[in-house]
């Protein structure tokens, strides 16, 4: 069942180390769920562990197995440092190049420790890391450590871990809806329900907490924001740092808020804009051929998967939007709705 070989990463945890776990910047429900199950499992075994992220996660995530234990190298830079200049091992997770590190980029590039990928997204940055284990071969990064767990030591899955790694996997294929065409993640999840973990109250957790800004945020921003572009096959939302501030916009609140423009029916490219401090940040989705992974790298610094990806523009909004426009002319061809 598992195409990576993890044994060179389990000769590696024969001893107890100093092990510092990091996700990217603006964490999700993957990068979360595999941080905090490998963060459950590492401990178990012995080691010295921490799971760091660059900046704050949404606080529909706030409820999972050890998030209280999460470091946020925003706010605690000092310590953040230190953790990576102790540590004997290095694991990114759930991304594939040091530069979706954010502001901790260059605090991983000068750590000294052994570097691990273990992450499922397209193009790795091979030359940064001392062992890869990458396959786009499979639903998410948590479904990837749950194959590292079996691999390592099957008997230390206990509800916690199962807890993360299935928040992981229904988040990453928007409740089993997406990338997930593979028996393997239904075994999987299966798996993990067997332990006695509750995914009822996990589904009520990450979708139906909403804040009461949250949800008139989503109302205006697809009553009033909302463009389709029917020949085009494309549909885009865009909001304001002032829009966001209106509705008391927290970290999380946009979560999912890209695929409502892609349901409508005849939309095969939709994407959503949102204003941050020094950039415009870009959620993109397609279904299809169409890859907006390409879409992202070549135009707006991203990347992602085939089907979903993100980028940032440095232009003002107006002027992203305008380029976006302009950009999806020239693909016509490839976004006609077959």
């Amino acid at each position: 069942m598992n195409s990576i070989n993890f044994s060179g990463v389990k000769n590696l945890l024969g001893t107890a180390k100093k092990i510092l776990l990091t996700s990217h910047s603006n964490p999700d429900g993957d990068a979360l769920g595999s941080g905090l199950a490998t963060y459950h499992f590492l401990k178990q075994m012995g080691h010295d562990v921490k799971f760091l992220v660059p900046n704050p996660y949404p606080d529909f995530l706030n409820w999972m197995p050890g998030q209280e234990d999460i470091i946020i190298y925003e706010k605690d830079r000092e310590i953040a440092d230190k953790l990576f200049g102790n540590a004997e091992l290095l694991f990114s997770l759930d991304y594939n190049a040091p530069s979706r590190l954010g502001i901790a980029e260059d605090a991983f590039k000068n750590a000294k420790g052994i570097k691990i990928m273990i992450d499922h997204h397209i193009s790795p940055e091979i030359e940064a890391y001392d062992h890869i284990c990458s396959t786009v071969d499979t639903s998410s990064t948590s479904e990837l450590v749950f194959d590292f767990i079996e691999a390592i030591d099957s008997n230390l899955l206990n509800i916690p871990i199962a807890e993360c790694l299935y928040t992981g996997i229904m988040t990453d294929t928007g409740s089993f809806s997406y990338a997930c065409n593979s028996e393997k993640t239904f075994l999987t999840a299966s798996i993990l329900v067997k332990t006695g973990m509750d995914c009822v109250r996990i589904n009520r957790m990450v979708y139906n907490t909403y804040s009461e800004g949250r949800l008139r945020l989503l109302g205006y921003a697809l009553s009033e924001k909302l463009k389709v572009f029917p020949e085009l096959s494309t549909a885009y939302i865009s909001l304001s740092r002032d829009e966001l501030n209106r509705f008391n916009y927290q970290v999380g609140d946009t979560e999912g808020l890209v695929n409502y423009a892609l349901s409508i029916k005849g939309i095969k490219l939709a994407a959503l804009f949102t204003e941050r401090k020094d950039k415009i940040r870009i959620s993109f989705r397609s279904v299809g051929g169409f890859s907006v992974n390409d879409l992202a790298r070549k135009y707006f610094e991203g990347g992602g998967h085939k089907n979903a990806a993100g980028g940032d523009s440095y232009l003002p909004m107006d002027k992203t939007l305008e380029k976006f426009e302009k950009l999806i002319i020239t693909f016509k061809n490839d976004l006609k709705y077959k």
